[in-house]
């Protein structure tokens, strides 16, 4: 039976190794996870699962009968889903009378008691299975697992994953049965300070099988990866890039676009690795204002396979950005991954319409998907949209930069979101960090996952969200003079000025020094306003304090020739554990432009019409 499948940062005999062909990457040994799920035949396995909150881990236990035999079954290990045989076992588990939870979903914002849990949960489901072919393969698909998770399958154990925000997958084929599969999986969201992120974050550590878990089944050999974009500095040829999984790895592969009228075979080698560039003189690049997508197929044998897949051109010039050529403006917004109603981790189609559908109204063109890989639902709504998106890891503040262990773990969380999302248009920068401390270990580390990020995808920016520095002679001076700046695409930074850094009547005093002579991208500015409190302009927490520092923000910013863009903190109002100030905060940063109800405060009107200003100017 073909070998286990393994994605990220694994123990034991996982590892992953980047196969560099004809200028562009595709991640193999360990394959990268299945592209484009849902075009696939799939069986969602979502719903209720039973749980167990294991938090001293005695789930890992072997119970043994006394006297102990190394040799005996092991019946304890709640990954064996086991039952007593008899009224002379004992067994203290048993996840059929165990409490359920939902997945996809959160168990702290599911269940009170669980608030504030950090640990491990053991989830279970059952679930039957009947391929339509007897050759066809088989593959469990987890869209993310918030932050460690162990997968076991009818008591054997399919592997590790580590990192909260990306896909991974096993296969399992051989390994199921046509009736009562027991899937058990431990999850353990507890924070560590060689993790990714580190154990200091600004957002809710939100545990379980947040996204959707799904059975896939394809033929014996099929289209594993497959990347289709424009070919760097062109508008008018793809480049195509595919990787075949199977016995039949020379199978020729069908490429059809056809509301272009384009059509091609492409050979793969003895390793299923195949590339060709297309010309495509008669394309509709996609753009914000005319988001074009074509319907594209891949054909191998008995796998078929679909994809809506937008064609645009981003690049740099001097301190321009420039889209399909032309200069952009980046009207933008940050965003977490979060659902403002209910206070938990969004997770689903309808929840990204929302979130992307307010910034539409707000008149964005682009959105910062903060501060981590978010589910792929967002992308692939976004291209319908016509927005862009800069997609982020969790390099986040401190990380253990002289560690090899971490540097391996933000490499590839980065691979799986580059190799996931690299055909969607809408995705034009890959940002590796965000307010990182300047410091010779930190900026290798960074300069890594910068090479990691171009050597994966060479069509799109690569940034981080960089931090400012008073100049100590001069508190109204700025600088902006991060090394890491050499090796980026834009010049992004974050800046509080009026809010943790004096009162908004500073703003117009502010003088900046950049080191770059790149597009400076704000991505960050902000103050924090409970929805509803209203007083003078100079109280902290009003609506009116957060819309006047939005006005005197603008104003400053404008006075920076390279200027091309911001991504204002944030659009929603979202859970953070550091935020405790009673009656105000209560465990919420309130820094949204729209409140945890749902109800846009006066800030979004003052950015909505500067944004409309911006759109109405001529570039």
């Amino acid at each position: 039976m073909p070998p286990t499948l393994f994605s990220g940062a694994q123990a034991g005999r996982g590892f992953r190794l980047v196969l560099i062909f004809s200028g562009l990457a595709l991640a193999a040994s360990a394959e990268p996870t299945l592209a484009n799920v849902n075009a696939r035949a799939t069986t969602s396995l979502n719903g209720k699962w039973h749980v167990i909150v294991d938090p001293y881990e005695n789930g890992y236990y072997d119970y043994r009968r006394e006297p102990y035999d190394a040799a005996a079954k092991p019946t304890g290990g709640y990954f064996l889903d086991h039952r007593p045989a008899d009224k002379t076992e004992l067994v203290e588990y048993d996840f059929d009378s165990s409490p359920t939870l939902n997945v996809p979903g959160d168990w702290n914002s599911q269940d009170e008691k669980l608030f504030y849990y950090e640990g491990t949960v053991w989830y279970r489901r059952r679930f039957d299975c009947a391929p339509s072919d007897p050759t066809h393969r088989l593959f469990l698909h987890f869209g993310a697992a918030n932050y460690l998770a162990d997968v076991y399958l009818n008591g054997r154990k399919l592997g590790r994953h580590i990192g909260g925000f990306t896909p991974f997958e096993f296969e399992i084929t051989g390994l199921v049965k046509p009736a009562g599969n027991s899937l058990v999986v431990r999850v353990d969201n507890t924070r560590h300070a060689d993790a990714v992120p580190t154990v200091n974050t600004d957002w809710w550590n939100y545990g379980g099988l947040t996204r959707d878990v799904t059975l896939v089944e394809t033929p014996a050999t099929f289209v594993r990866d497959y990347h289709v974009q424009l070919k760097q500095g062109s508008t008018d040829r793809l480049e195509i890039q595919l990787q075949l999984d199977g016995p039949q790895k020379q199978l020729a592969v069908a490429l059809a676009i056809p509301e272009a009228g384009l059509t091609a075979t492409l050979e793969p080698d003895t390793n299923g690795v195949a590339s060709l560039e297309l010309a495509a003189p008669a394309l509709a690049l996609w753009s914000p204002e005319q988001p074009r997508l074509y319907t594209v197929t891949l054909t191998a044998g008995a796998d078929h396979l679909t994809d809506r897949i937008g064609f645009r051109a981003i690049a740099v010039r001097g301190a321009d950005i420039l889209l399909n050529g032309r200069s952009v403006f980046l009207r933008g917004i940050c965003l977490h991954e979060e659902n403002p109603f209910r206070g938990g981790r969004a997770y689903s189609e309808a929840e990204a319409r929302q979130l992307l559908g307010w910034a539409k109204e707000l008149g964005c063109n682009f959105v910062r998907l903060a501060h981590y890989p978010h589910n792929e639902h967002v992308a692939r709504v976004a291209d319908e949209l016509g927005l862009l998106l800069w997609e982020e890891i969790p390099v986040y503040w401190t990380i253990a930069w002289d560690n090899p262990a971490t540097l391996a773990n933000a490499k590839a969380q980065l691979t799986d979101l580059v190799v996931r999302d690299r055909n969607r248009a809408s995705v034009i920068i890959w940002s590796v960090a965000n307010e990182t401390p300047v410091s010779e270990p930190r900026t290798r580390f960074l300069k890594t996952l910068v090479d990691t990020a171009r050597s994966l995808d060479d069509g799109r920016l690569v940034s981080a969200a960089m931090e400012v520095h008073t100049d100590p002679q001069d508190p109204n001076h700025k600088i902006v003079d991060d090394p890491f700046g050499a090796y980026t695409d834009l010049l992004s930074f974050n800046q509080y000025v009026g809010w943790y850094d004096g009162l908004p009547d500073k703003l117009p005093l502010v003088r900046w020094t950049l080191a770059y002579e790149k597009p400076v991208v704000i991505s960050e500015f902000g103050a924090d306003a409970l929805q509803g409190f209203h007083a003078d302009k100079l109280t902290r927490f009003s609506e009116e304090y957060q819309a006047d520092l939005y006005a005197k923000t603008l104003a400053m910013l404008q006075k920076i020739p390279q200027w091309r863009g911001a991504t204002p903190w944030i659009l929603t109002d979202f859970r953070s554990p550091r935020r405790p100030l009673p009656h105000v905060q209560d465990g919420w940063n309130r820094k949204g432009l729209i409140g945890e109800n749902g109800t846009k405060k006066q800030a979004f009107y003052v950015l909505q019409k500067f944004y409309e200003e911006k759109a109405a100017a001529k570039p």
